[in-house]
């Protein structure tokens, strides 16, 4: 038996909820439309597809967190960008905001997609933005298709 099970991303009939941070509007604005893109390409429909924004990467978690346990979203998608400057406080939100996303997808059992860009400069921000949201959208939908082959597989017990 294969612990890794063959999935193909068809995400048609999956909730997605888009959280995107508004710090960094531009770069947020191309993860935004890599993520939105993947999740067309996947079958999603628009209409299951709810978008919000936060002020930055470290409110995040939180919105994460209102919409899973909601329970009306099969998988989250996290978008964001930090970029460093001449502080320390760079690490410290490019470390909680990871550790607030991860929890919330393992306490509320929620599958996340984590596309939040950590960056040294503008310009890895710039070439890497499209292609970080599609493929955190493209996280986000297997996480969720793993979790359903399971439950469909071992059940709920």
């Amino acid at each position: 038996m294969s612990l890794q099970p063959t999935l193909k991303l068809r995400g048609a009939g999956l909730r997605i909820g888009v959280v995107t941070a508004r710090f960094n509007a531009p770069i947020c604005e191309k993860l935004l439309a890599g993520a939105k893109k993947a999740l067309a390409e996947m079958g999603v429909e628009p209409s299951d597809v709810t978008e919000i924004t936060v002020p930055g990467a470290l409110e995040i978690p939180l919105a994460l967190q209102t919409l899973a346990a909601s329970e009306a979203f099969d998988a989250l998608v996290a978008l964001g960008c930090v970029v460093k400057g001449d502080t320390y406080h760079f690490e410290v939100v490019c470390n909680e905001s990871a550790a607030g996303i991860n929890r919330v997808g393992l306490d509320l059992d929620v599958a996340i997609g984590n596309g939040v860009l950590t960056v040294y400069t503008d310009e890895q921000a710039e070439s890497r933005a499209a292609q970080k949201g599609y493929e955190a959208a493209q996280a986000a939908v297997e996480m969720a298709l793993i979790q359903e082959w399971a439950l469909n597989q071992y059940g709920e017990e």
